[in-house]
C-alpha cells in the first residue's frame, strides 16, 4: 500500500504543529512545504526563582520539502537554503544550549546518489567556542514507496520518528 505524498505531508504537518510554530514557505524556487520553529527553555532553581542554578534554551528549525524525487543537486540546494535561512534565526548567548536545523526531504523514491549525499552531509557550528552553544544539521530523505528513511549521523533519531508515522498510516 503506497502512501500518497500529499496525504503524508498533511500528516507530517499535523504532527509537527503540536509542538512547533508552523510558517508558510518563503521561497517559490524550491519545493518547501512548511517550516516549523520550536523553542524550549528549561530552568532549575533552589528554593526561590531568584536563585537560579541553571538555565538553558534549545530550539529547532525544521524545513519540510516535498518532490516526486530529489536529484542530488536539488537536495543540496534545499539543504543550503535551510542553512542560509536557519542560521540567522539562531540566537546564541550564555543560556543557549543548542539549536538544530532539520531538513526533511519527502519523496516518492530516493535515488542512490541522493541517499549517499544525505548520509555524508554534515554541519556543526559552535558559538563562542561552544560557550554559547552550538548548531547541528539533521537531514532525512524519506522514500514513501519503500517506507524507508535515510539520514545523516546527526539525524539518526528521525528514522524512529518516521517509522512511527508509517505505522500510524497502516
Amino acid at each position: 500500500m503506497n502512501i500518497e505524498r500529499a496525504d503524508f505531508m498533511e500528516v507530517l504537518k499535523d504532527s509537527y504543529s503540536a509542538y512547533y510554530t508552523i510558517a508558510d514557505p518563503e521561497t517559490e524556487e524550491l519545493p518547501l512545504v512548511f517550516r516549523g520553529d520550536y523553542f524550549k527553555r528549561d530552568m532549575h532553581y533552589w528554593f526561590t526563582k531568584k536563585a537560579v542554578v541553571w538555565d538553558n534554551q534549545t530550539g529547532e528549525f525544521a524545513y519540510a520539502f516535498s518532490a516526486e524525487s530529489f536529484t542530488p543537486e536539488l537536495a543540496e540546494r534545499c539543504i543550503d537554503y535551510a542553512l542560509e535561512d536557519g542560521l540567522p534565526r539562531v540566537q546564541p548567548g550564555k543560556d543557549h544550549y543548542h539549536t538544530d536545523i532539520k531538513v526533511l526531504l519527502i519523496s516518492d523514491t530516493v535515488s542512490e546518489e541522493t541517499k549517499k549525499l544525505v548520509q555524508k552531509k554534515s554541519f556543526t557550528k559552535n558559538y563562542n567556542h561552544s560557550l554559547w552553544g552550538f548548531t547541528n544539521l539533521l537531514v532525512a530523505a524519506v522514500d514513501l514507496s519503500g517506507k524507508k528513511t535515510y539520514t545523516n549521523k546527526a539525524g539518526n533519531a528521525l528514522v524512529k520518528y518516521f517509522r512511527k508515522l508509517f505505522d500510524a498510516r497502516k
